[in-house]
């Protein structure tokens, strides 16, 4: 069953900066919805208020259905959400499968290996080269496959909301639109609801069913990811001020 987000007037700070004033945005279930802005905009911070790892100074954050707004993060993961952080933060010198066991922590520590190896086996399914690399050091991956198994770690948690930041940051184009599409097929095949948080406005645009625009903070406006690739103000400010080829 996939899972909805509510985000109403939030605020947030480091120390005495307000990096965030009263912001809001919904996520409908198995939905995916973009926040696009430039770098310092608050989107990454939106993103660790929502999941846990920052408390916010104002508003509130409702996930499926239920006050999310002072539950920690550990408590969201075993709720249904998992956030896959920018610039990955894998654990380097262990393996991959040991990696993609630490997504399943809560129930390996009850349960065991035999517990989530079902969990493995859909992982392997979207991201097959996982398998092969299985005993292979997690920061002697590619750039994709560190991705990959950022991504294929936040599945070992079973979510039912995925918190993405900057995903296709640093990857090849043609690594990016792999990977796009199997954030497609989580939402279309899987049920699942993403919030993305990308730095590729187009692709993100292209990808996903909505979109906000994150100002210094704010968000500044937001509709239909059509209505926004066709936006003169998104056009101007993050497509390179050119029209984008129809779909």
């Amino acid at each position: 069953m996939t899972a909805g987000l509510e985000v109403t007037g939030v605020s947030a700070y480091y120390g005495k900066i307000r990096v965030l004033e009263e912001v809001s945005l919904r996520i409908e279930p198995g939905e995916i919805v973009t926040l696009i802005g430039a770098n310092g905009a608050g989107k990454t911070t939106l993103l660790r208020t929502v999941c846990g790892m920052m408390r916010a100074r104002g508003g509130s954050v409702t996930f499926d259905g239920k006050d999310a707004t002072r539950v920690g993060a550990e408590r969201l993961v075993a709720q249904g959400m998992a956030h896959v952080p920018e610039n990955r933060q894998l654990f380097d010198t262990m393996t991959v499968d040991e990696n993609l066991v630490l997504g399943a922590y809560r129930r390996y520590r009850r349960a065991g290996r035999s517990a989530i190896d079902k969990d493995l086996d859909a992982v392997f399914e979207i991201f097959p080269i996982l398998r092969e690399r299985l005993e292979q050091q997690a920061g002697t991956l590619s750039g994709g496959q560190q991705q990959m198994l950022a991504i294929g770690r936040g599945l070992m948690a079973r979510p039912r909301l995925m918190l993405l930041d900057e995903p296709s940051l640093g990857l090849a184009p043609l690594v990016v639109r792999e990977l796009f599409a199997i954030i497609a097929r989580l939402r279309d095949e899987e049920g699942m609801t993403v919030l993305l948080v990308e730095q590729n406005a187009r692709a993100a645009l292209k990808l996903a069913d909505r979109a906000y625009v994150m100002e210094v903070g704010c968000v500044a406006f937001d509709g239909s990811a059509d209505a926004l690739l066709a936006d003169e103000r998104v056009l101007a400010a993050y497509l390179g001020g050119s029209r984008p080829p129809s779909r």
